[in-house]
């Protein structure tokens, strides 16, 4: 097999998708798709149920052809080699559940051509809480567990490139944050990890950039500081008084004595606070930047 390595050269481009899309029947679930991944990043894959994210993936993975576009990563197109380069852990799996942990393990690892399966497996086991698992069958793990165990089949073989598909399904918040720390930790060593998830918090904690899909359309792309200054920014008020007419502002939700106020872009936040003042008695004025949960509610509900 041909090593492809994680690194050095960090900032390169290692997939470049071009005008990809894909039609089944005649419903377009990719349409004109472009963007690419820099070479060690953990690159967000975002949108609303049905946006098209998995056939993305699907895609990327050659599973899928496109119907146009081109793809390629490594700089080349889809091979063998290149098949062992990447780590795929997949929406919804299903393992055969008669057979044991370690044995499923060892299955996977030989189709990548792992040497010294055996030590590989404990560590991970370990790693993932897992091990006094590993001479059990499949069939006796919680959801979890074989949600931790898919994983550890995706990143046996220490893939160049680690394409997730929700990978904090069905774990609890403890496994989460192991999980977090692990892909933190591989982004550390060089690997390039893509990240299909409605999981928020972890896409503003983790990704370097993102891309949001809606109804197959690219609607969000870049880095996520410049995601959201486009966005403008949300104000928290606690007041007495009634609310004035305000300017300059996208929307207000307002309760009563508090309310919830995204200003546009380029507002001037201190007049908008002398306004306030001049009016209510302001009990508190919170400035902060608008959370990923918030872009991708409006920019889905359009």
């Amino acid at each position: 097999m041909t090593k492809l390595s994680p690194g050095p050269q960090n900032g390169a481009a290692i997939l470049q998708i071009d005008h990809v899309t894909k039609v089944f029947d005649t419903k377009t679930v990719l349409d004109a798709v472009t963007f690419d991944v820099k070479r060690g990043e953990v690159f967000g894959l975002l949108g609303p149920n049905g946006a098209g994210k998995t056939t993305l993936i699907r895609t990327i993975l050659d599973i899928f052809r496109p119907d146009t576009g081109t793809i390629a990563l490594f700089g080349r197109t889809f091979s063998d080699d290149i098949k062992d380069a990447i780590g795929y852990l997949p929406e919804e799996g299903t393992l055969d559940k008669e057979i044991g942990v370690l044995e499923c393990i060892r299955y996977f690892a030989s189709l990548k051509h792992v040497e010294g399966i055996d030590k590989k497996a404990d560590a991970w086991l370990a790693r993932l809480t897992l091990a006094d698992y590993k001479d059990k069958k499949i069939q006796d793990l919680s959801k979890g567990m074989h949600r931790r165990l898919q994983f550890i089949l995706a990143v046996i073989h220490e893939p160049a490139v680690l394409i997730l598909d929700e990978p904090f399904s069905g774990l609890d918040p403890l496994n989460m944050k192991v999980l977090k720390d692990i892909l933190l930790d591989l982004r550390a060593k060089g690997t390039t990890i893509i990240m299909s998830t409605h999981q928020m918090d972890e896409v503003e904690r983790m990704c370097d950039r993102i891309l949001m899909l809606n109804a197959g359309k690219v609607v969000l792309y870049g880095k996520l500081d410049e995601i959201r200054q486009e966005f403008g920014l949300s104000i928290e008020l606690r007041y007495e008084g009634t609310l004035p007419q305000l300017d300059n502002i996208t929307s207000i939700s307002d309760s009563g004595n508090a309310a919830e106020i995204v200003v546009a872009k380029d507002a001037d936040t201190q007049a908008l606070l002398k306004t306030l003042a001049a009016q209510v008695t302001v009990k508190k004025f919170e400035i902060k930047q608008r959370s990923m949960n918030e872009i991708f509610l409006e920019v889905a509900g359009k």
